[in-house]
């Protein structure tokens, strides 16, 4: 049985104005739990991360300006939030949730992250609504302390996974992937170990397909004992800020391709939600759900 972090804080503390696309991570659990997908007792609430771990993969001198809300008004727009102590404290539980699953991971070979994929956290800024990168600290953690030698990371997100680039691109033990659309955010790319950029519009059939090649093309040039999975949903036809043709179908595959290419190779597996931008937050809180749903399906076949 998968645990998942969840926080009350992940939504409430976000401004007014971005209370839309955060507002999924309250329904999302009401739905998983509604729809009996889950059960109240995987969830589990995180403690923040504690600063060594951050700074052992962002910049000192960031960190402390970030959590002592001393950032610069120029650094506070290319984040996109106005910097508070509840944002600090929000984004600290976030990446402490997503290291804590990482760890949950080894005894479930599953867990999630209800928030989280914070992708475009770099080295020393932020940006793109990303403070500090879970899944790059949680991964450079289980490195440091040993717990496994090889660490991939999948970012299926509409959007490169620039952060990750920018932080792990030259990593020997982390593998950064991205397979995103050439034309969306950001613009100016940071070099990943693999970077597969899509053209506008591609559907179903042929998003899936590079996707299984890529994979093999991975396998064979690295061998994770730990994955690390950003789901973006935002390569949804009907995502106002992705610029990719696939269904709510092809994003479900998409998801059971990653769980099952995991789970057959009996590799432990950390998932965090990622972006999620359609107009209609039910089509969010649909994709969203079926990640939980397939890979209850995928896990269970494997008991």
């Amino acid at each position: 049985m998968f645990s998942i972090a969840y926080h009350p804080k992940y939504v409430h503390p976000v401004p007014e104005n971005h209370r839309f696309p955060m507002q999924k991570y309250v329904l999302l659990k009401e739905q998983l739990l509604y729809r009996g997908i889950v059960k109240e007792k995987q969830f589990f609430v995180p403690k923040k991360i504690d600063l060594d771990s951050i700074i052992k993969v962002h910049d000192e001198d960031y960190v402390h300006r970030f959590i002592h809300n001393q950032l610069t008004k120029k650094e506070e727009r290319r984040i996109g939030f106005v910097q508070d102590k509840a944002i600090v404290e929000r984004e600290l539980l976030l990446v402490g949730g997503t290291l804590k699953g990482a760890l949950l991971a080894f005894q479930n070979k599953l867990s999630f992250n209800i928030a989280g994929g914070t992708h475009h956290a770099c080295y020393a800024h932020g940006e793109g609504f990303c403070m500090l990168n879970d899944q790059g600290i949680a991964a450079q953690y289980l490195i440091n302390h040993r717990l496994c030698k090889k660490v991939l990371i999948i970012d299926l997100d509409v959007h490169q996974g620039n952060g990750t680039a920018d932080i792990l691109g030259k990593s020997k033990d982390i593998y950064t992937f991205s397979m995103h659309c050439e034309a969306n955010y950001p613009f100016e790319k940071k070099k990943s170990h693999k970077d597969v950029a899509l053209e506008v519009g591609i559907k179903d059939e042929e998003y899936l397909k590079i996707l299984r090649n890529s994979l093999e093309e991975i396998e064979r040039e690295f061998k994770p004992d730990f994955i690390f999975y950003q789901s973006g949903v935002d390569i949804l036809h009907s995502d106002k800020m992705g610029k990719i043709d696939c269904s709510l179908k092809g994003c479900k595959q998409r998801d059971a391709i990653i769980f099952q290419w995991a789970m057959e190779r009996n590799i432990p597996i950390q998932c965090s939600m990622g972006g999620g931008y359609s107009e209609d937050i039910k089509i969010i809180l649909e994709a969203h759900t079926n990640t939980f749903s397939v890979a209850n399906e995928i896990y269970m076949s494997f008991r």
